[in-house]
């Protein structure tokens, strides 16, 4: 490592040490939902209302009058769906659940007459107050498309619970009415009228009371979120941009993965010196980090300081996804998170590259039978390209994508031919003695960012579903042929995750636990593609560069790997644009991986 990491004190670390898991919040959220569940149970079931459970489900509002079992039932659903705010801390969450608890201790007394109710629920109202401190976190990035989001998830789960409703009552109900007939008595009594279910007694009021109820619960959380105030997802200024691009300028040829940090739907703090960056971007919770930090090594400790404050002051979860062995060291150290090798980065140097020898006959035999076909390459930096040749160019990316979803994030940098990033390289191959397409004679391209003054990583690779196979082998060579040319001594080429396992599982001597860990990979493959980005890799004889993940505590782990493959494209939480917005969305992110058909770059 060059250059020298200051030490910091025991009490510096304690600073900028992650936002621990909090004994109060944590144990406020899980009284929540659990009490959320027992009365949902209180307002639904009739039996559960006369049970020994009974005294336990007292904890929220509710009697069993038809009026408080539609507020047990509402003031349950409420209760869950604070619970996580609860837990992480957030401070409208907070504000909610004290504003709930006091109504449910008095309609306990008022409508129940239940005194140890309206006890317990101020027992639970008692924590909140006492340590209110401990709410402070701010909010998260967020935009109007929750509110949309949230009605069609809060009309399912109403009409699934407002079937339980109705169907909780079969010694009440008149006659023996169909499933369609008690989907259209939950619809109407959603909206506030009465449907073709009929019930004896006072039955039939409880059970209109919780329908409307839960249709007033979805109208009512789904208007706050439309009206509230939006907090848009973080993105790179301007000035954020031109201070990465300048300390990329001295620092860029230490990391590999560091002009992706000018991804322009990321967000960065800063050092106090400004001599050191950290991008990053939130994703369910999970402040998402990729790579080394960027700048002078010596200020790296100050730029994560400020991203860990920058956690903690939204109750984020920290994490660092790709970060080298040296990233993980100055991590680990300066915060005291924990890491995990991913996997290894396929790194040729260009000067020991050659197409001669047994290990390269399979690369070489491909490339020879293309060439033999009519293709050619070419290869030049992004400011060489007319803005015609640029424009089919970024088409043809777009048409070749092979997936609707946009992938990549912590190795891709979600453009092509932007006139700041004239230092790009791109290899494009060419078949000329075919009648023109769409995109000319243009059949597969390549594309990579710099790495300092003298390297190159990979960003993404695309290719004519018509075209033969092996373009990605044929770019790859041309582009580390033409390399010296250029000034460009070493290529990054792809990321494999979990490589050495794959590697040392297959070998003779291997212990079961390893072949049944390469096993289970080999079965994720069919998926991820985690085997074959691994031996596409190894055709190039690269070295491997080990790459870490950085995290808190191993029970994050799952929920990192999430926001990881929702970074990266593969899980898709969010509803899908109509297609008329389309255009107004953030720009699209290529397709990171390197497979021998169609590449990817990060997995």
């Amino acid at each position: 490592m060059s250059g020298r990491v200051p030490s910091r004190s025991s009490r510096a670390r304690r600073i900028v040490r992650g936002p621990r898991p909090e004994a109060v919040p944590a144990l406020v959220g899980r009284a929540c939902a659990v009490v959320g569940v027992l009365d949902i149970a209180a307002g639904v079931f009739p039996r559960f209302r006369h049970s020994r459970m009974h005294a336990m489900a007292e904890v929220l509002p509710g009697s069993l009058g038809p009026f408080a079992a539609a507020l047990s039932l509402s003031v349950g659903v409420l209760l869950l769906l604070l619970a996580h705010g609860l837990k992480r801390r957030k401070r409208r969450a907070w504000r909610a659940a004290v504003v709930l608890l006091p109504a449910g201790a008095m309609s306990q007394f008022v409508y129940r007459h239940s005194v140890i109710g309206a006890l317990i629920s101020l027992a639970l109202f008692v924590p909140l107050v006492l340590h209110r401190s401990e709410f402070k976190a701010l909010p998260d990035p967020r935009s109007r498309w929750r509110a949309l989001a949230n009605f069609v998830l809060m009309s399912a789960g109403s009409l699934a619970l407002g079937l339980v409703v109705v169907s909780a009552h079969p010694k009440r109900t008149i006659g023996d009415p169909s499933l369609a007939d008690r989907i259209t008595h939950v619809l109407y009594g959603l909206f506030g009228f009465e449907g073709p279910v009929d019930y004896e007694g006072s039955t039939s009021w409880t059970v209109a009371f919780s329908l409307g109820a839960l249709g007033l619960i979805t109208a009512v959380t789904t208007i706050y979120l439309a009206f509230r105030p939006e907090h848009p997802a973080a993105h790179l200024t301007e000035e954020d941009e031109a201070g990465l691009r300048a300390l990329l300028e001295k620092h860029g040829a230490r990391d590999s993965l560091g002009h992706f940090a000018l991804r322009r739907d990321k967000a960065v703090v800063f050092s106090p010196s400004g001599k050191a960056a950290v991008t990053y971007r939130v994703v369910s919770g999970v402040m998402l980090a990729s790579g080394d930090p960027i700048g002078d090594v010596e200020a790296w400790p100050g730029a994560i300081e400020r991203f860990m404050d920058e956690a903690k002051a939204h109750s984020w979860t920290p994490a660092v996804m790709g970060c080298s062995e040296t990233g993980g060291e100055v991590w680990t150290r300066e915060t005291g998170l924990d890491a995990l090798e991913l996997g290894d980065e396929a790194v040729v140097d260009v000067a020991d590259f050659s197409l001669a020898g047994r290990a390269m006959r399979n690369v070489r035999q491909m490339v020879k039978r293309i060439e033999r076909a009519g293709y050619e390459t070419r290869v030049r930096r992004i400011r060489d390209l007319g803005e015609a040749e640029l424009d089919r160019i970024r088409r043809a990316a777009e048409d070749w994508r092979g997936t609707d979803t946009e992938r990549g994030f912590s190795m891709a940098l979600g453009r092509i031919g932007d006139a700041a990033d004239g230092d790009c390289l791109i290899a494009t191959a060419h078949k000329t003695d075919e009648t023109p397409g769409p995109y000319g004679d243009l059949k597969a391209i390549l594309h990579f960012v710099p790495w300092g003054t003298d390297g190159v990583s990979l960003d993404l690779m695309r290719r004519d579903r018509a075209a033969d196979p092996g373009m990605n082998e044929l770019l790859i060579v041309a582009a580390l042929q033409a390399a010296p040319k250029l000034g460009i001594a070493r290529i990054s080429l792809n990321f494999a995750m979990f490589r050495s396992a794959l590697a040392r599982g297959e070998k003779i001597g291997a212990g079961p636990v390893l072949r049944a860990w390469r096993g289970l990979l080999v079965f994720l493959s069919r998926w991820f593609q985690i085997e074959s980005l691994y031996k596409f890799n190894a055709k190039f004889q690269p070295r491997w560069e080990p790459r870490f993940v950085v995290y808190r505590a191993s029970g994050d782990l799952p929920r990192i790997g999430l926001a990881a493959m929702q970074a990266e494209g593969f899980v898709n939480l969010a509803l899908p644009l109509p297609r008329f917005l389309r255009r107004n969305a953030p720009a699209a992110r290529p397709c990171p991986h390197a497979v021998a058909e169609q590449g990817i770059r990060a997995a």
